[in-house]
């Protein structure tokens, strides 16, 4: 029984799962790959500007009213002399929360031109954009936003435009209203920039031009009542992502073009108000991340996940063909060509960042299908049947290519090749005798030992009559 067929196949189930151990030690090293790579990307691209939120243009119109506190002083009594504190009210004119208007019709136009840089052996795509930006105001009345007492400074009011980091403005940064253009400045206490434009009541058309940087993603905040955003880029995939998807899209290689309509209903955004308007602004963003597809590392895991059934269907394969009759595989042969295959993945991942996943995948799969080609003709003594473990390798690599080149089909290549293998082992051992013959004498095969041999006791010579 220990030497049947069905307990070798119990066995070559251990083994498989033996080899969880140096893919996970494959994994482990991929992810360091990974985390490596993913550090010198954010390091270029918060240099270069990092990921960008357009939050504005608004006009902010700075309040005054009266401020009533208790003022402690201290008074000394004439007769005593002794000195007591008390408290009183004192009223003073102080500036409060401002009101910030914020456009009816908003149009932007964005275009975005990307690039590469490199840190070390790693590439970041960045890019450049250019918006234009024009919006319209209509200026309510500020009654029901001011408390008793309280003024409306229309003539200190300004603009304000949100940003990520203004280390990523480049280029144009100019400010026109009904013609007049108006100086920008960079804001005091936080990112982005204003400009001092006095009282907004009297004005028509807004146009803002801006250039900047940036790296990952680009998003902006539908400030506008009717808020149409447009943005073109040659950057061939996007990923658009955010509160609001858009209306249409076209994708090319050459880059996109995606248009977004936000109706003011869509949005709880209010068109005046004098509470913290930021943080509700940023739940509104919507735009588009800069996606890299399917990059090597995505790959290379995808093929440690896969790499135990692409090592159980080559065990399976040399099982089925192997000569168990004369010179049965031993587990130590099995072992050898499950690190070869696991091995094959980290080939894959250090060539790749050299010469690119095409080249490095076929560069990885040529040498792992030699070797096992080879190893299968000299050490397994597989004889002809080695070219069936030949053309097994060819379409389990094949299969894999397309696997990692589309994520998409990735389990669906992977659950049909796992469905194929075990139908085709199926039909193949269907006559099998599972159990094995009983036998009384030794047999050469797994933990079986060759039994020593002995001196014969017989001699040529024939016996002595007596």
């Amino acid at each position: 029984m220990s030497r049947s067929a069905g307990f070798r196949f119990f066995v070559l189930g251990a083994l498989i799962l033996l080899m969880f151990i140096p893919l996970f030690f494959v994994g482990a090293i991929i992810d360091d790959r990974s985390n490596y790579s993913r550090d010198a990307i954010r390091s270029v691209g918060q240099d270069w500007g990092g990921p960008q939120v357009i939050n504005g243009p608004q006009i902010v119109v700075p309040v005054e009213g009266p401020v009533t506190r208790l003022q402690p002083f201290t008074t000394t009594d004439p007769s005593t002399g002794e000195q007591r504190t008390e408290s009183r009210e004192v009223t003073e004119i102080e500036r409060k929360s401002p009101l910030t208007l914020s456009p009816d019709h908003f149009e932007v136009a964005m275009n975005t031109v990307t690039s590469e840089r490199r840190r070390g052996i790693f590439r970041v795509p960045v890019f450049t954009a250019t918006s234009q930006i024009q919006f319209d105001l209509a200026v309510p009345d500020a009654g029901p936003f001011l408390e008793a007492g309280e003024v409306a400074l229309w003539n200190q009011a300004y603009l304000v435009l949100g940003l990520t980091d203004n280390r990523a403005l480049r280029g144009a940064a100019v400010l026109t209203i009904d013609g007049t253009e108006f100086a920008l400045s960079p804001r005091p206490r936080e990112p982005g920039i204003q400009a001092a434009i006095g009282d907004p009541r009297a004005f028509q058309s807004y146009e803002l031009t801006l250039g900047f940087n940036g790296a990952e993603s680009l998003d902006i905040v539908p400030i506008g009542r009717d808020s149409v955003v447009t943005m073109t880029s040659d950057w061939p995939h996007p990923s658009f992502a955010g509160a609001f998807l858009p209306d249409g899209s076209e994708i090319t290689e050459n880059g996109f073009r995606a248009t977004w309509t936000i109706p003011h209903l869509a949005r709880n955004l209010p068109q005046a108000t004098r509470g913290d308007y930021a943080n509700a602004a940023r739940t509104t963003a919507f735009g588009v991340q800069f996606y890299q597809p399917n990059d090597f590392y995505q790959k290379a895991y995808r093929a440690a996940r896969y790499g135990i059934l692409f090592i159980a269907l080559t065990f399976l394969t040399v099982f089925l063909i192997e000569n168990r009759a004369q010179r049965p595989v031993h587990p130590v042969q099995f072992i050898l060509i499950g690190l070869a295959q696991s091995i094959f993945v980290l080939l894959m991942v250090s060539y790749a960042e050299q010469i690119g996943f095409g080249p490095a995948y076929a560069a990885s799969a040529g040498a792992t299908i030699a070797l096992l080609v080879l190893f299968g003709a000299t050490g397994l003594q597989l004889g002809r049947r080695t070219w069936v473990l030949g053309a097994m390798l060819v379409v389990l690599y094949s299969v894999l290519y397309l696997i990692l080149r589309s994520a998409d089909y990735a389990l669906l290549a992977g659950s049909t090749l796992a469905f194929g293998a075990l139908a085709a082992t199926v039909i193949a051992t269907r006559n099998e005798d599972w159990y094995g013959p009983e036998r009384t004498g030794p047999r050469r095969g797994w933990f079986t030992k060759r039994p020593p041999s002995t001196p014969s006791t017989q001699s040529s010579e024939p016996p002595n009559q007596l």
